[in-house]
């Protein structure tokens, strides 16, 4: 099962894991009464649809006022968005998240999947988070840092500690990242998952 971004990060949650304040909309009125809801002067207008690529797609867009996030809706709500992972004639935007914008001053991924191999949770990140992160992957995996976590011991304090270290995390970076991964950890066995990503995980200026 496929979970949109909106689900996910109501899961995130509810696991203790930081998300940006946001809502969901079925229409543009919709949507502008989630921004007036979350107040401030800028938010972002997200196609929920299950393909990656979005943004490079047109399906995130930054809007600065109520009437750029209402056309933004309107012209994202109902149509088909195609991205490097859908299908050729793309994926149908039923609804969009609308978020509270974001002052990011770097951009991290962080991600967890079910090793086979190894019948292992295994972690993934990296300092080269965004939207490019597929071809990090392929191109310089060296960016990549992973570890695998033992189901008997758990997830253990020295390995976020690392994984801190080698994602060039300061003191109170690296205990927010070990909250996070244990978040995700417990999020990942008790809703019997097999892939979670974020991307981007946010470092606010």
């Amino acid at each position: 099962m496929n979970l949109h971004e909106y689900q996910s990060k109501r899961l995130f949650a509810d696991y203790g894991v930081p998300v940006q304040d946001g809502d969901v909309a079925h229409s543009a009125a919709e949507a502008v009464e989630c921004a007036r809801t979350l107040g401030g002067d800028a938010w972002l207008v997200k196609a929920q649809v299950h393909a990656g690529g979005r943004g490079k797609a047109g399906g995130v867009r930054f809007t600065r006022s109520l009437e750029e996030l209402e056309e933004a809706a309107g012209a994202l709500i109902g149509s088909q968005l195609v991205t490097k992972q859908s299908a050729p004639d793309g994926q149908p935007v039923n609804c969009v998240l609308v978020a509270a914008a974001a002052d990011i001053a770097h951009e991290l991924y962080l991600g967890a999947v079910v090793d086979r191999g190894t019948r292992r949770v295994a972690f993934m990140a990296s300092r080269a988070g965004g939207m490019d992160i597929e071809e990090v992957a392929a191109t310089t995996p060296e960016k990549i840092v992973t570890f695998s976590v033992d189901p008997v011991l758990g997830l253990q304090d020295y390995q976020c500690r690392q994984m801190g270290f080698a994602l060039e995390l300061d003191a109170a970076q690296r205990k927010q990242l070990q909250g996070i991964l244990g978040g995700l950890y417990r999020l990942f066995n008790e809703r019997d998952l097999s892939l979670v990503e974020i991307n981007p995980l946010a470092i606010l200026a």
